[in-house]
Order: C-alpha cells, then structure tokens, then sequence
C-alpha cells in the first residue's frame, strides 16, 4: 500500500468507533482527555454542536435496515441480527441466526477530536462478529444512549472510563472484526464513502504490532486521532470490493486524485 493510499485511509478513518490509537497507553488512560478538551475543538469544529436529532435518524425504517445489512457480502448480513436508531438509542429492527450484528453508525461514533463528531450526514453501517458483538458493540449502544440522553463529550468520556476502571464494561474479545463494505456508507466530509474494509478491534497496541502504514502493508492504523474513552485499537485492512461484489479499485483511484 502507498503512503498517498494510507494517508486517505487516515483521513477517512476518523469514524469506526473512535479511531482509538491509543499507542503506548496504558489500559485506563487516554491521551488527550480531560475535562473541556472536547469543547475547545468543537468551538473550531464546522459541526460545532449536536444538530437537531431528527437530522440523525433515518425516517424509512426499512431503508435503515438496508443499509446497515449493506455494510458485509449478503451471504453474511442477510442472517444477522440488525439494530435501528430510535429517539432513545438502538433497537432491534430484524433478528438474525449467525451470531452477526449489523446496523449504521452516526457521527458521535467519532473519536472525540474529529470534526466529524456531531456531523448529521454521516452513516456509517457496520457488520459486527460474534466476539466483537460481546465486546466492541456494547461501547457504540453505550455512546448513543449517553449521547442521546444530553451527556456532551467529555461527560460521556468520563461516564464510559468510570465503568472500564469498575469493569462494569469488556475488554475486546480475541478474534472482534467487523465489516465495512457498503457502497453507500459515507464516513465524513473528508473521505465520503472512502474504501470497503475490515476492521480489527485489539486491545491497545502500537502499530509496529501489526506492522501497520508501512511501504507495502495492507493494514492501516489511524494515528491521527487519539482522543476516545474506549480501551482498543482498531487495524484497518481494506478489500478490493464492495459489499454487492462492486470492484472498489476505480473509486479508490478517484478518491486519490
């Protein structure tokens, strides 16, 4: 992979549940929080507060449920349970039979200094496995039900680092991925629908672990973000492909110019 190609990876990746770079932290820390940090870039942010709610909800409950399956290859999500944003968090729209959870991500799913944070277009459907259903997932349900109830960033930073030091919440599970392969995901302003993908969810970890945004390796990590509470590290593997059997390249080749 080239530096120009891991660099818009970068750029892009600033969603996929916080980012979380957390190179050299140890296991309750995060790099950058504290009380008013999140604020002080929101007040440089182009979304510098929460929209209205109904801008983040998807009115077509059947189009939502779409979505979020269109996020891994139909062999895969056509049997996976599919969770919905309601007023009040996520709800189980479809259950399904593989151990799979899938639905769309919004914008608070951003590591806390992206300005993406409170964006209202950005969706962002993910497929999870079953590991990563029991221990990356509860943090997205988590966030958006904080998020939703009024907690502003750091308030919801402290509440989720509060029950990680408790260990009210899970550790990612050996074996967490998930997919992100839909044609019509758009991941932020910056990269739009960016690149069809996989994603790893590791405890924290340097990116020599993986060997990461190096000349030549397919694995991406995203160091330019490191502010979020969750206790991970996310490598990023994109994929030729998306999720209909699309090729990505000519996109991929498009984005780059």
């Amino acid at each position: 992979m080239s530096r120009r190609m891991a660099k818009g990876i970068v750029l892009a990746s600033s969603m996929l549940l916080g980012g979380l770079a957390m190179t050299g932290s140890a296991p309750g820390a995060t790099p950058g929080f504290g009380p008013g940090s999140a604020q002080a870039q929101e007040a440089k942010a182009p979304y510098p507060a929460m929209a209205p709610l109904e801008q983040y909800l998807m009115a077509d409950r059947d189009a939502e449920i779409a979505l979020a399956r269109s996020a891994a290859p139909p062999a895969l999500s056509s049997d996976a349970n599919v969770l919905v944003l309601d007023k009040d968090g996520y709800h189980t729209a479809a259950q399904g039979k593989n151990g799979f959870t899938c639905l769309v991500e919004r914008g608070w799913m951003s590591p806390l200094d992206s300005t993406d944070f409170w964006n209202p277009k950005l969706r962002g459907p993910v497929c999870y496995n079953p590991p990563a259903v029991r221990s990356i997932l509860v943090y997205t349900i988590l966030r958006t039900k904080l998020i939703l109830s009024g907690q502003t960033k750091d308030q919801m930073a402290e509440t989720i680092q509060t029950e990680i030091a408790g260990s009210l919440l899970p550790m990612p599970e050996p074996g967490a991925m998930s997919y992100m392969m839909s044609k019509n995901q758009y991941l932020g302003d910056d990269g739009g629908h960016w690149h069809p993908h996989l994603m790893f969810h590791l405890p924290r970890m340097g990116a020599a672990s993986w060997g990461a945004n190096l000349d030549g390796s397919p694995v991406v990590l995203d160091t330019d973000h490191h502010q979020g509470p969750e206790p991970e590290t996310i490598f990023m593997v994109p994929v030729g492909h998306w999720s209909d059997g699309s090729s990505a390249t000519h996109d991929d080749e498009a984005h780059q110019q």
